[in-house]
């Protein structure tokens, strides 16, 4: 397959700029960013595995003892650190972009949105108790007035991989790569803004 040589043409191109993953929950973020960063030598980071370590309690504890306002400050926080870093894949939670605060940072990198429609996200996560936000009478519809809401904001990304109830994790990883190397193809003042960042790394 041509996986090989697209990861090594994105690894020289992204000379050690870090890659956001943004979507909604069930859109495979915290699986595409392993294998992602796998195939690039990459670290891989998960910002609500972060908190979870930082808090000592998971995340549908931090919503409920603390509210979604607190989640989101340490969520702010965690993504500050985790923005210095380089050579980072980095899953975000589903709800990171609703601070435009955080687009800085997330800016400081390459930003993808796994995007897919509410029944594919629905088939994932419907059985995943620990989705505090889908603990409600009609989940289905909750996740659909999610994704309704974010939709504007997780556009802003760089790129966007679509995905379908057929997609397997290792197209939509190679389907990342491949709009990563065109973009950094075809963007490149763009591109320039985020490199020299890295240099001084």
């Amino acid at each position: 397959t041509a996986v090989g040589p697209a990861f090594d043409e994105l690894k020289d191109r992204l000379r050690k700029v870090n890659v956001f993953l943004v979507g909604m929950m069930g859109s495979g973020k915290t699986a595409v960013g392993a294998k992602l960063a796998a195939g690039l030598g990459y670290k891989v980071l998960d910002t609500d595995s972060i908190i979870e370590d930082l808090v000592q309690k998971s995340v549908t504890e931090v919503f409920q003892e603390s509210g979604e306002d607190e989640f989101r400050k340490i969520e702010r926080a965690v993504l500050n650190e985790v923005q210095a870093f380089i050579g980072c894949v980095v899953s975000t939670g589903g709800g990171i972009v609703k601070n435009k605060d955080n687009w800085g940072p997330l800016q400081t990198g390459l930003v993808v949105w796994l995007n897919a429609d509410t029944d594919v996200l629905y088939e994932r996560v419907k059985h995943d108790k620990g989705r505090p936000l889908l603990q409600v009478d009609d989940p289905k519809a909750a996740l659909d007035d999610i994704l309704q809401e974010r939709k504007e904001m997780y556009a802003m990304a760089d790129v966007t991989a679509n995905m379908d109830a057929d997609t397997t994790l290792d197209e939509t990883v190679f389907e990342v790569v491949r709009l990563l190397n065109n973009f950094i193809k075809s963007h490149p003042p763009r591109w320039a803004d985020k490199v020299p960042k890295m240099d001084g790394a």
